[in-house]
């Protein structure tokens, strides 16, 4: 199963603060028990744990000195009183906890855990304690941590990734920031994150994806008394599952007229390919009439491989105008190159005032101008083209991928959808989504063309322009997953993608009430 799939999971994402406001109203205004909730959520973990690796009877706890360690040590007293073998390591000194952490490791002392201290191991015990764990437990540090982890937690944040054992998170994997998914020195390689009381951004969108594993989510039976806590969430999560209701209505008797006609410019000599990809991306997508603009030598291998789209050679700007009147929405970028021909065509998509999805060579062309700022816009960079947007690092950009979009958003107007693994959407009203979920298979030329095409078939079928991009990006990443059950990761290829769009499209027909409002 892919990192993340999992529709229970809940909507709404935190910040690191927002998540801490959560657990001050829970604590301060509905007085429930902070030491309860820890037992609550150490009884979460341990049941994640066994539910998840049965056959493991050996288990070494790693405790930083916070709550994060309070419930670790806790996970090592719900073990040892079910009869597995604990090693519990104190990574911070036992002597310097306090409040419900230090209640913790009393409790898991009295109930017969032995917590060695980390200053009093040797490098070859430390070893042996890693070589014979069957799960490691991530306890150290919590979502009030930021920057680099130091020593001694940066070193054993290293043998935890070096260790044969499955290793279990504690609410977020230690190194991980949970705001931005961020990891500014190591992190943790967790198999399994049991999260609670909110879900974090952090987990669901950059280095989120390669270091949370699976993320399950364990509310601690706080929703009812949550109710009234004016905490607003950062973000939205997104997956197909969950939206797919959001696609238009297909009546009986629908006509083409109905679904939009998607313009596809793209393909200068050389790279007829990406345009192609993404205008027959836009027919499986469900778009009433598909046009292609493109080059004329690629015309020919366009009607040889896609037949319905409607292929026509431009060399010169002023044959676009045309096209451009008929369509509903635009896809404009992919293939097109940065020299005059390309120029002139986001020219002339630009002028044409229609709804545009702006992609790939677009977006190079975009970032070497003065800035056009259009509501109807959909930029779609990925960490590259946004740093070139931006005029900053690709580094800058994945150290707050949230607050890039935003920044993009702000600048070019429109609505950006910041690719990769947890894409961000940042919308012209300021609402922002994370698309849950990865693939590395996606890492490969033509998926972004592929993606392209898609958005501008929905974006022809959806008045919503927030909804056409946030399923867009939802229904490429679950055909990506559909395509790498037969065709796995390294091998996968756009074509498998969009060969595999029906089979996830044909999930949501036929639904109930499938256009209700939220």
């Amino acid at each position: 199963m892919p990192p993340f799939a999992n529709s229970s999971l809940p909507d709404s994402l935190y910040s690191a603060e927002g998540v801490r406001a959560l657990d001050r109203y829970l604590i301060d205004e509905q007085g429930i028990d902070g030491f309860e909730l820890m037992l609550r959520a150490a009884s979460a973990a341990f049941r994640r744990l066994v539910s998840r690796w049965p056959e493991v009877n050996t288990v070494l706890v790693l405790c930083g000195a916070g709550n994060n360690g309070g419930d670790g040590y806790l996970v090592a007293a719900n073990a040892i009183r079910h009869g597995l073998s604990v090693n519990c390591i104190a990574v911070a000194a036992t002597e310097k906890l306090t409040g419900d952490a230090r209640r913790a490791w009393q409790k898991a002392a009295a109930d017969g855990v032995n917590v060695q201290e980390l200053a009093n191991l040797s490098d070859g015990e430390l070893s042996s304690l890693f070589s014979g764990a069957g799960v490691v437990v991530d306890a150290m540090l919590g979502t009030g941590v930021s920057g680099a982890p130091r020593e001694p937690f940066a070193g054993l944040i290293s043998r935890c990734n070096a260790s044969p054992a499955w290793v279990l998170a504690i609410d977020l994997p230690s190194g991980l920031n949970a705001t931005t998914g961020a990891t500014e020195g190591g992190a943790v390689q967790a198999d399994l994150t049991v999260t609670f009381i909110g879900l974090k951004v952090g987990l669901f969108t950059g280095q989120g994806a390669a270091t949370c594993g699976e993320v399950v989510f364990d509310s601690l039976d706080t929703e009812a008394e949550s109710v009234g806590c004016s905490e607003r969430p950062l973000a939205s999560r997104l997956d197909w599952p969950a939206i797919m209701h959001w696609l238009p209505d297909r009546r009986a008797n629908a006509h083409k007229g109905c679904f939009g006609h998607v313009l596809v410019v793209a393909g200068d000599r050389g790279f007829g390919g990406a345009g192609l990809m993404a205008a027959e991306a836009a027919s499986r997508s469900g778009a009433g009439l598909v046009s292609l603009a493109t080059r004329p030598e690629h015309v020919p291998a366009a009607l040889s491989r896609c037949p319905s789209v409607m292929a026509q050679g431009v060399i010169h700007g002023s044959e676009l105008p045309p096209l451009l009147q008929a369509a509903s929405a635009v896809v404009c970028g992919p293939g097109m190159g940065t020299n005059f021909w390309g120029q002139q065509m986001l020219e002339q998509v630009i002028a044409s005032g229609k709804p545009a999805v702006l992609d790939a060579d677009a977006l190079n062309l975009l970032s070497s101008r003065v800035p056009v700022k259009a509501d109807n816009h959909i930029l779609t960079p990925h960490p590259g083209e946004a740093a070139r947007l931006l005029e900053c690092t690709v580094a800058d950009v994945e150290s707050d991928r949230v607050l890039a979009a935003q920044k993009l958003q702000d600048q070019y107007g429109g609505t950006v959808l910041l690719k990769g693994a947890g894409t961000v959407l940042a919308s012209v009203d300021g609402t922002i989504d994370i698309v849950s979920g990865s693939n590395p298979g996606l890492a490969t030329g033509g998926m972004g063309d592929v993606l392209s095409g898609i958005i501008g078939a929905l974006y022809g079928q959806l008045e919503d322009v927030r909804r056409a991009a946030g399923l867009a990006a939802a229904v490429h990443l679950a055909a990506a997953d559909r395509a790498s059950v037969h065709k796995g990761y390294m091998g996968l290829i756009p074509s498998d993608v969009i060969d595999a769009l029906p089979l996830i499209y044909r999930e949501s027909e036929g639904l109930p009430n499938r256009n209700r409002e939220e």
